[in-house]
């Protein structure tokens, strides 16, 4: 203040140059210019413990020996478990028959990306000396950020932040950025007159040329490095923000998969290119721009096209959100063929009780049955798009009191007879994965890798667990892209793969047909391409859409997942169809499924070959 007050003794002649040379610095030093282009920052939480796992007898009892950590080993007939100290990760496995070989699987700490424990699958092998080892290979746990800084025509800096694990930028919505000195503010987008709100700060080193800003939003710092013009970063699809595709068939792997080039299954080749090449070009200019992962096709039962875009690639485990609630349905089928007690009659409250119905149960949750959980018309108060439900996935999650969701889902409230009204409920999903728990006795990722796991041959996988330690059935399970995908030809082979009988014909041809009518679920209308709420098919935790080609229509079902995750199955054209993608909480998601599929794809298929 008392600054101000000197210069007011200061001529005018003396005054207006200096005050115009402090407005042009002010203005320079405010200026966030030297901050345009793209900016990348990646910043990786571990988990450190993984290599190989040593477990031996030692004296009278047992040890386990990873990454220089030593813990006991507790033995139960067959059973084997230890936990290393400080929660830095558990195992839990069993011995096979001739006790050469402990097959199990790795518990992870909860991940800072995903704030949930994951388990993944490990052989150990006796040697010579005794000596059972495998390797524990967990779940990376990275987070990714690109903040793209443009200059804008009122004489803003504008900006984005787009994120490949969860799209951050879509609930971190980024409009604009300020610099003053050292000091950057990131900032939401303007409100009529009133400035947008400051979202995130941090500081530029001019001399380092590193970007630091903290998000509280996520509680981290992320350093960010400027991308340079000629520099490849996985914010453009294909390393830049255009190149040129030509097609080559997948290779063959040991994974199960036949692979054929696209001539081989009567695809058109040309139309495939235009499709990829358009991914490609795809401009990636605001928070919900196209984003792609991954594209894979198969016909006729052989892997034909794949490709992957901003990084991803074949070996990278992919989040498959609700999409795998379709894993879910099938796990429950193969257990069905396998012998386990259970059928889609077979009543939830009694199940769940250990084999009687709590007393004083009323009749409406007597009535519950596995069939109204795996079609969502439970009855029950829970709707995941109503953020007032009390069983809708987010407050499920939300709430600490109860750790156990089989337990929360069950004490709500019947506002419906079951049967009545189909309403998506991941919870009422979830349950499905009890039932199995109590009714074999055996812990879902078990369940999982004898079912499906091993006869499908799928060697990587990572089952994300509740808080009570159970695999939570409702989504999120991570897969290889050409893993996942098998789901789909497994239905479309009337549940065989690779000459293994893993479902019935019948229980492949009911979950995937038109059972019930969805209520309140996003549509899209192709000729106004506008989104609205309405009904859509759906069977037993799989999607159903009929679309156009050659002037009929096909039908096709298909598991849908937030982000663009989708594995399809069209039975008329012996087609499956897969996409990954990173547009979570984004109507973006919806495009292939309803755009790409019926434009690109389906014209490129000939129906006689």
């Amino acid at each position: 203040m008392k600054f101000f007050l000197f210069l007011g003794f200061i001529t005018a002649s003396v005054l207006l140059p200096v005050t115009s040379r402090m407005q042009a610095a002010k203005a320079q030093a405010t200026s966030g210019k030297e901050l345009v282009g793209l900016w990348e920052a990646k910043r990786r939480f571990g988990p450190d413990i993984r290599g190989t796992l040593f477990i031996r007898q030692s004296g009278t009892g047992w040890q386990a020996e990873i990454a220089g950590r030593t813990a006991s080993v507790k033995l139960l007939s067959d059973a084997i478990e230890f936990e290393l100290p400080d929660g830095k990760g558990s195992f839990q496995g069993k011995f096979d028959s001739r006790r050469t070989k402990i097959v199990g699987h790795w518990i992870q700490p909860a991940t800072v990306e995903f704030s949930a424990r994951f388990a993944s699958p490990v052989i150990l092998t006796k040697d010579r000396q005794n000596i059972w080892r495998g390797e524990v290979s967990p779940l990376d746990d990275a987070i990714t950020l690109y903040l793209s800084v443009r200059p804008r025509g009122d004489n803003t800096i504008g900006a984005f932040l787009k994120n490949p694990e969860r799209n951050l930028g879509r609930f971190i919505r980024v409009d604009q950025i300020e610099r003053e000195g050292d000091a950057v503010k990131l900032l939401a987008a303007n409100t009529g007159n009133q400035k947008g709100s400051v979202l995130a700060e941090g500081k530029y080193d001019a001399d380092s040329k590193i970007l630091s800003i903290y998000f509280p939003q996520v509680g981290v710092t992320f350093d960010f490095k400027r991308v340079g013009t000629n520099q490849a970063s996985d914010f453009y699809p294909r390393g830049y923000p255009t190149g040129t595709y030509a097609y080559a068939a997948p290779p063959a792997l040991d994974d199960g998969w036949q692979t054929a080039s696209l001539k081989d299954v009567g695809i058109s080749r040309a139309g495939m290119e235009k499709f990829i090449q358009m991914i490609i070009d795809t401009p990636i200019d605001s928070v919900s721009s196209q984003e792609i992962h991954g594209v894979l096709i198969a016909r006729h039962g052989k892997l034909v096209l794949e490709e992957y875009f901003h990084g991803e690639n074949r070996d990278k485990p992919h989040d498959t959100r609700s999409a795998a609630k379709s894993l879910t349905a099938t796990l429950f089928g193969a257990a069905m063929k396998a012998g386990i007690p259970v059928n889609v009659s077979t009543p939830v409250y009694q199940v769940m009780n250990g084999g009687a119905f709590p007393p004083d149960l009323e009749s409406h949750k007597r009535a519950l049955t596995v069939e109204h959980l795996l079609t969502m018309s439970s009855g029950l108060d829970c709707d995941d798009g109503d953020p007032k439900s009390p069983g809708g996935e987010n407050v499920m999650q939300g709430q600490t009191a109860e750790p156990d969701y089989y337990k929360y889902i069950l004490a709500l409230k019947m506002i419906r007879n079951p049967g009545e009204r189909a309403i998506y409920c991941t919870g009422g999903n979830n349950l499905v994965g009890g039932l199995l728990k109590r009714a074999s006795g055996q812990s879902l990722p078990v369940l999982f890798q004898n079912l499906l796991a091993e006869p499908l041959q799928i060697k990587k996988y990572y089952m994300n667990l509740a808080p009570n330690g159970d695999a939570y059935m409702g989504g999120g399970v991570r897969f290889l892209p050409r893993d996942f995908m098998k789901l789909g030809q497994l239905h479309l082979n009337g549940g065989v793969w690779n000459g293994r009988k893993i479902l019935t014909p019948e229980w492949s041809r009911r979950s995937t047909s038109h059972l019930v009518n969805m209520d309140k679920t996003t549509t899209y209308d192709s000729q106004t391409n506008q989104f609205a709420i309405g009904t859509r098919m759906y069977g037993y935790l799989w999607w159903v859409e009929d679309y156009p080609y050659e002037g009929r229509k096909v039908r096709a079902f298909f598991a849908g997942g937030n982000g663009g995750q989708i594995v399809m199955g069209i039975p008329e054209l012996d087609l499956v169809v897969a996409f990954y993608g990173g547009n979570y909480s984004d109507r973006a998601l919806f495009i292939p499924q309803w755009v790409y599929v019926p434009r690109y794809i389906l014209p490129a298929v000939n129906e006689s070959r």
